[in-house]
Formats: structure tokens, sequence, C-alpha cells
């Protein structure tokens, strides 16, 4: 019963004061910052940035033409990425896609492919799930790839102009029929002519991904490559 309150204490306690790892929720140490060291430790990465014809890039072949793609961990529902990402798209931790940004970044400094990146789109949110959000959890994640890449950001080219449904329960036909012509680009001046780098948090099918791609590439000598934080193997 004590430690059951205790545990209750301190989830209410990190609403407010949130001094307490992202991934396991205990309390972090003066050098740790939003997720500890153990947790960093346990996330399993793909290396797939380095690799091509990796299996992100594959899941494209013949639907959509990109230059390049990846994920930066591989994910399943034993793994602490799961309660990190759910911190960040439900529990309104912000700082938790701009650090896990910055950490895809460094890692992607040694891709010989990211030199070529013009500008960083994330992928967008209808406007209903942003004000009942706050914010969008993607481009967070690429508030932090900018901050240590230095390539710039455009939130405005691209826009969502359906409101989808969650596609967690949906299979593979119905995740493509849901977030069908889901997308518009809005301003085609600031991505014409530019290598695009395409942001999500978490990449299944790539449904949504190859949607927002799509209109993208529409647009003249546009190129686009993508990368997520997770891979989600379906």
């Amino acid at each position: 019963m004590i430690k059951n309150l205790r545990k209750i204490s301190n989830q209410i306690f990190s609403l407010f004061y949130p001094n307490l790892c992202a991934g396991c929720h205990n309390d972090l140490v003066s050098y740790e910052k939003i997720i500890c060291l153990s947790c960093w430790e346990t996330l399993p990465k793909t290396n797939f940035h380095t690799r091509e014809k990796n299996p992100i890039e594959q899941k494209f072949w013949g639907k959509i033409n990109i230059q390049h793609a990846t994920s930066f961990y591989y994910f399943n529902k034993e793994c602490r990425l799961q309660e990190i990402l759910h911190a960040l798209k439900y529990r309104k931790q912000y700082e938790v896609g701009i650090l896990l940004g910055q950490k895809m970044g460094v890692d992607l400094t040694y891709a010989t492919w990211i030199n070529d990146i013009d500008v960083i789109i994330s992928i967008p949110l209808s406007k209903e799930k942003m004000r009942f959000r706050g914010y969008n959890q993607s481009e967070s994640i690429a508030q932090g790839l900018s901050a240590v890449l230095n390539i710039p950001i455009n939130a405005d080219a691209v826009s969502r102009i359906k409101n989808t449904e969650s596609q967690t329960n949906k299979n593979i036909s119905e995740r493509f029929e849901n977030v069908k012509d889901a997308f518009a680009v809005v301003d085609k001046e600031k991505i014409k002519n530019k290598h695009v780098l395409l942001i999500d948090d978490v990449l299944t099918t790539g449904a949504t991904l190859e949607a927002c791609a799509r209109e993208i590439l529409s647009i003249e000598n546009c190129k686009i490559s993508i990368a997520t934080i997770a891979y989600a193997m379906d």
C-alpha cells in the first residue's frame, strides 16, 4: 500500500517537477537529463543510416522514389522506448522529442548523405490534434535534429488537410486508405528544388510517410529522404 502511494506521489510530482526518467520513472541524478543513462543503454540502435538498401528503404521500394531512409531504434512493447515515446505523445513531455532528435542527429553526422539535405519537414498534425495535444511530437524531434545538423526546419510548407483516425488498430490496407489525400503542399516555393528530410516518430507500415512524401515529390525537382526515431517491425 505504502509502495503504491509513493509511486502515485512520484507520478503527480513529476507532472510539475519532471526530475524522473521518461523511460523507467526512476529519479534522475545530477548529470542525467530527461532519460537516465540506464535507459539509454537499453535502447536497441539499428544503425540503418550507415547501410544502403536497409529495411526502411526497402519499405518504400516500388512505391515512392526516395533517396535514403532510416530509423534510429528498433521498437517493441518490451523496450523502454515505448514508455519514452508515450511520454512524448501523451504526457506533454515535448523536450523528450528534442532530446531524441539530438541523439539521432549526432549519429546522422556520420551518414555521408546527410550533407545533401536542404530542409527538414516533420509529418504535420491536423488542426484538431494540435488543439488537443498542444504540439506536434514529430516537430520536436525535427527541432533536435536541426540544432545538431544545422539544417533549417520548414513547418509551414506541408499541411494535414484531413483529420485522420488513429492508425493503431488498423490493418495495412486500412492504414493506407486512412491517410489517402490527407496531406497537401501549401507553399511550393519553399520546397521546390530542395532535398527534404521527412521526419516522424514511429514507422510501422510507412503509410503516413508515403502519403506525405507523395505530395512533396509532386513539387518540381524535389527529392526526399526519411528518418524516424523508431521502427516497429510489423
